[in-house]
């Protein structure tokens, strides 16, 4: 139980990454605010697997987008299961995939705006009580496009990429409060969000990959677990490739 008395936010854990996060940190004794914007049947199911493992977790519908919406979570989540210490950035906000020459500029600022006032506004309303008790820990999910990016991939790229930039300004700022801010960057994994491509495309990339297959969605939930643990107290700032090899540095 290395998470015992902790309460953890994980956005966009009704499926794929944050689902298995969610029942992650769950199962290893956080108290745990499942978020979704659209699925409610599967954010219940998420909360009746946890509960079911002894857990505890409560279900809260909101766009992180929406400013508002975010503090309404963070506000139910204090008061029903207490003061937030672990937040996961994890939200998928969707985009269109084509070359640069044909994309549009409004699909293209959706893309960034989204992926950035999600991670602010729950960032922002987290923090100010991370700070008073000199204890937090942030982990910001991207991807590994953001460092080697795919054709026809340029607005997650981007926005990815400021992600990740975000985070490194926020580790060192919110630094000396105890705050800890790191980002995990899985390739490509198998989720509802994947399942549409060309199972030839999939089997070319675990192909190339030294693991020899994709990551799959408790394998990205075992990175975030680490961050969330206190075997990273000393560990703030960083960039985590998950992705069985295929991204080393």
């Amino acid at each position: 139980m290395i998470l015992k008395d902790k309460v953890a936010i994980v956005t966009g854990s009704s499926r794929g990454i944050g689902a298995a996060a969610a029942k992650l940190l769950a199962a290893h004794g956080a108290r745990v605010t499942v978020n979704f914007i659209k699925n409610k049947d599967a954010g219940e199911q998420v909360i009746a697997d946890i509960k079911k493992a002894g857990g505890q977790a409560i279900l809260v519908q909101a766009d992180v987008t929406q400013r508002q919406r975010v503090e309404a979570m963070v506000r139910r989540t204090e008061d029903e299961l207490g003061p937030v210490d672990i937040l996961v950035n994890n939200a998928n906000m969707n985009f269109p995939v084509m070359p640069f020459v044909q994309f549009p500029w409004d699909g293209f600022e959706q893309k960034l705006l989204n992926e950035m006032k999600a991670a602010f506004f729950c960032c922002q309303t987290v923090v100010p009580g991370m700070i008073e008790r000199k204890s937090g820990c942030i982990v910001n999910v991207s991807s590994g496009l953001s460092r080697s990016p795919g054709v026809g991939f340029i607005a997650h790229t981007s926005a990815k990429s400021a992600l990740d930039a975000f985070s490194k300004a926020l580790a060192l700022e919110l630094g000396p409060h105890g705050i800890r801010v790191n980002v995990v960057a899985p390739g490509l994994t198998i989720t509802d969000a994947t399942a549409h491509q060309p199972k030839e495309m999939h089997e070319a990339v675990a192909a190339h990959t030294p693991l020899r297959r994709l990551a799959l969605p408790d394998d990205i939930a075992g990175a975030i677990l680490f961050y969330c643990a206190d075997w990273s107290r000393f560990v703030t700032g960083t960039y985590l490739p998950t992705s069985g090899g295929t991204q080393m540095i």
